[in-house]
């Protein structure tokens, strides 16, 4: 859980990135980013800023912002019905993300597991996105990824995006925001 003061705070640094990335945001989606904490109390190196453009019943895009070293914990968009689950597309901005995906381990991957989660990370294929790389993950596929030291913009375009029914290897995990006054 986090306090309104938390999340105004990141929202503030969230659309600082934004802007050096060159992505200009209206007041409203300034406004509404959402501030995922993963209700583990360490949004600094747990956590991620979303503004969502769309999300139909067909497609979804939206800018995913990590703060410096901040991680998107591991996890996977299983089937749903009448789907195969989420498949998406990550298309580095700005800054540098290390993305984890199933497959042969990276020997020294670059990323550090967040202290005291280390159980929970269980796949280290590490691909490095730069700013006009990009990686696409197919449904059902466990993935986490971490922003370099200055930080990420990443753009997502996937399938719809049910984030409800995503499935987080650590069990302490909740998707969606807790914010307290």
């Amino acid at each position: 859980m986090i306090t309104r003061a938390q999340q105004e705070d990141a929202r503030r640094r969230a659309a600082e990135l934004l802007a050096r990335a060159g992505i200009i945001l209206t007041p409203e989606e300034r406004a509404q980013i959402e501030v995922a904490d993963l209700g583990l109390g360490e949004l600094e190196r747990t956590g991620v800023a979303i503004v969502t453009y769309v999300n139909t019943d067909r497609y979804c895009a939206k800018e995913l912002v990590l703060l410096p070293g901040q991680t998107c914990p591991e996890h996977r968009h299983p089937p749903v019905v009448g789907g195969p689950g989420k498949m998406e597309t990550f298309r580095c901005r700005w800054g540098k993300v290390r993305l984890y995906v199933e497959g042969v381990p990276t020997a020294r991957p670059k990323a550090r597991v967040p202290e005291g989660s280390e159980a929970y990370y269980t796949v280290f294929n590490e691909i490095e996105l730069e700013p006009g790389d990009q990686h696409t993950v197919p449904p059902d596929t466990l993935h986490w990824f971490q922003a370099a030291e200055e930080g990420a913009v990443v753009s997502e375009f996937s399938s719809t995006s049910r984030d409800e029914t995503d499935v987080f290897t650590d069990p302490r995990i909740e998707r969606l925001p807790h914010v307290a006054p």
